[in-house]
């Protein structure tokens, strides 16, 4: 498990929020979130909230598009049968779908394919292939795959076969397949302005071009793109963003049968629907077909127009949801149980002929947060392994599987996630290889909670400016919810709820108090009571309920408060603590307190350590360090720079304490 605490991150130093932006009607909270994104003026905020059709890029501008369409045209033309052929996860099914509708809507004969994740794994096979060619298909049309598959590509072309591939992943030029087109941003000869579509929006900009009308089939197929799109954890940027923003509109207004069903057997209120309910409520759901090797069950649910099918469909994708949770628990316990006693330092390899190959990508990613490490996890079947990776700080999976390519039969995939296949008997070679690389390329440590903005006046918490923060939606890569905190807060009162898995709290702070929420959390776990000082770490949210609405926060982390950071900067002068000050700014009676205790003691410590651990009782160790400085600056205790080591000077005259330096700047505020 993790050794010490959690590393966090705050920035003392808040910019102040433009005078530009509240004039022109920001509220204080969204202009001091904005400032902290870069954005100075109206004029650069608008460039952020502005989403028209003019977002989304000529399709013809992608690398061989103009040949795909022509291709697929001539296909229209001749009748001819074709296969679809996708991905198992969400990006893959929404992919598959989207172009299958598209082209029946042409009057093709459209077969969808999605490989058994169990019995086919990833992407393209020969075996398919072969079965495509007894049906009479002439054109195959990948999506989300087959930028890897050269010697898939060069087989079917052996049936007769002609193949278009659209993909979104990594690509090495030295392997792209030979085919009709071959379209995927990521080849370095890719002009495209968005090298961040999901495979869905690369499908969807095939069908632009071979419509000729963006605006038609955004209307048409946005709510596809916009799920396959979050749930791949593309990049909510510009064009991306866009896309999204009108998939949810769509979703909100004019839901398919299918994605109506499952919003209402998964609770979702249509009204609230954001990214975030994608991402953790629609998406699991679907992507569970997939990891169960049932992806066609979700292909039917998104593809279904009547809405008896479309609830009974919805109702399985839930069953088989819960059905991969409890699977991906019993691998989880195992693989902590491998770990547990040899807490490791370098990536984590694991593999098992137990352990499920639709669930164990998930079972990584838990481990790899857990442990901040790198991780894949291997199924074995008869000497082969299938293994998913994720990464973990920034580690660029996809370099370094091809630094240790000549362990690994294949792999592809992203930067962070990745897929593999090895035999057995090379795991060890590979798994030492990849530690020494991981060792030569390790990533510079980050912080595990990073707040954008420390609260220190909690009005800025009002509903109103809560609220404000929507404008900044849809959330997601590229583009993260803001983390807040607030340091020192009081625990008032503390419970679990939801049958023990989460922790419901209220904490005070400024004098207010505030129904906090740490889903997948406990008191117990995170060893917590009623009266505890701590520092956390939570997004703002409305909380409506019984007809009232409140402020509410999600938490993200806590911890015991830590006044060591900013008593560091306050001794040494780091940076511009004014702002993380404020609620510590003392008054006579603190003075007087502080003064009495160092005169018992007449030399100050010698460093930060030393100098809180006579921290009076009653007083935050930030208010002790202001008033010592405020005591050198008045001349009451000696030191040139800071006040380490200083001693009791002798005055004569009386001292005006709020005519110091740090004073006037800190009432000033």
């Amino acid at each position: 498990m993790r050794s010490g605490k959690r590393t966090w991150k705050i920035e003392y130093n808040i910019p102040e929020p433009p005078v530009c932006l509240l004039d022109a009607g920001y509220n204080p909270l969204l202009a001091n979130i904005l400032a902290i994104k870069g954005i100075h003026s109206p004029e650069e905020a608008k460039d952020l909230f502005f989403n028209d059709i003019s977002c989304v890029h000529d399709p013809f501008t992608i690398k061989d598009m103009d040949k795909a369409v022509d291709r697929i045209h001539r296909a229209i033309r001749n009748r001819e049968r074709i296969v679809v052929y996708g991905d198992y996860d969400v990006d893959g099914i929404t992919s598959t779908c989207l172009l299958t509708d598209y082209l029946r809507s042409k009057g093709l004969d459209v077969t969808p394919y999605i490989p058994d994740r169990n019995e086919e794994g990833y992407g393209l096979n020969c075996g398919a292939l072969d079965s495509f060619r007894e049906m009479g298909i002439t054109l195959v049309v990948t999506v989300d795959c087959g930028i890897t598959a050269a010697v898939e590509a060069e087989h079917a072309k052996t049936l007769g076969i002609d193949m278009i591939i659209t993909d979104h992943h990594e690509c090495r030029a030295s392997e792209v397949p030979e085919a009709c087109a071959v379209i995927d941003c990521k080849q370095a000869e890719d002009s495209y302005s968005n090298p961040n579509l999901a495979g869905v929006g690369v499908a969807f900009k095939l069908a632009c071009a071979c419509e000729g009308n963006t605006e038609t089939i955004l209307d048409r197929y946005s709510d596809l793109v916009a799920i396959g799109t979050i749930a791949d954890v593309m990049a909510l940027t510009g064009e991306n963003r866009y896309l999204v923003i009108r998939g949810l509109e769509k979703l909100k207004d004019s839901p398919r049968p299918g994605l109506e069903a499952m919003m209402k057997l998964s609770g979702i209120d249509s009204s609230s629907l954001s990214a975030s309910s994608i991402g953790f409520t629609i998406a699991p759901r679907l992507n569970a077909a997939g990891r169960l090797g049932q992806a066609i069950s979700a292909g039917d649910l998104i593809l279904s127009s009547d809405s008896n099918q479309a609830s009974e469909l919805a109702s399985q994708l839930c069953d088989l949801n819960k059905e991969r949770q409890k699977i991906e628990n019993e691998i989880w316990s195992e693989a902590s149980s491998i770990i547990e006693n040899d807490i490791p330092h370098v990536p984590i390899v694991l593999a098992s002929d137990k352990w499920h190959q639709g669930v164990i990508g998930i079972a990584a990613s838990r481990l790899a947060d857990h442990y901040s490490l790198p991780t894949i996890m291997i199924n074995l079947t008869d000497g082969m392994g299938k293994g998913s990776c994720r990464s973990y700080g920034g580690f660029n999976l996809f370099e370094a599987l091809s630094a240790c390519s000549e362990h690994l039969v294949s792999f592809g995939g992203h930067a962070l996630a990745a897929g593999l296949n090895i035999r057995e008997e090379k795991i060890d070679d590979f798994r030492n290889a990849l530690s020494e690389y991981y060792l030569n390329n390790k990533p510079e440590p980050q912080p595990e909670i990073t707040c954008d903005l420390l609260i220190s006046d909690t009005s800025l918490l009002s509903e109103d400016n809560v609220r404000s923060l929507d404008s900044l939606e849809p959330y997601g890569n590229g583009n993260p919810k803001p983390i807040l905190c607030i340091a020192g807060a009081e625990i008032l009162t503390l419970q679990d709820v939801g049958n023990g898995r989460h922790l419901k709290l209220q904490i005070s702070s400024g004098g207010k108090a505030f129904d906090c929420i740490f889903f997948g959390h406990t008191a117990r776990e995170q060893r917590l009571s009623e009266g505890d000082i701590i520092d956390i770490a939570f997004t703002p949210q409305i909380n409506e309920f019984r007809g009232k609405t409140s402020v509410q926060f999600q938490v993200c982390a806590i911890r015991p408060h830590d006044p060591e950071e900013l008593c560091r900067n306050i001794l040494e002068k780091r940076c511009s603590f004014r702002h993380a000050a404020l609620p510590h700014i003392p008054e006579r009676p603190d003075f007087v307190r502080v003064w009495k205790a160092i005169e018992k003691d007449a030399v100050i410590g010698t460093d930060q350590q030393s100098v809180i651990s006579k921290c009076p009782d009653g007083i935050s160790p930030e208010k002790y360090c202001i008033c010592l400085e405020v005591f050198r600056q008045a001349g009451l205790l000696s030191g040139k720079d800071n006040v380490y080591g200083a001693t009791l000077e002798t005055v004569s005259e009386k001292k005006d304490l709020d005519s110091t330096p740090l004073m006037k700047t800190l009432r000033s505020y």
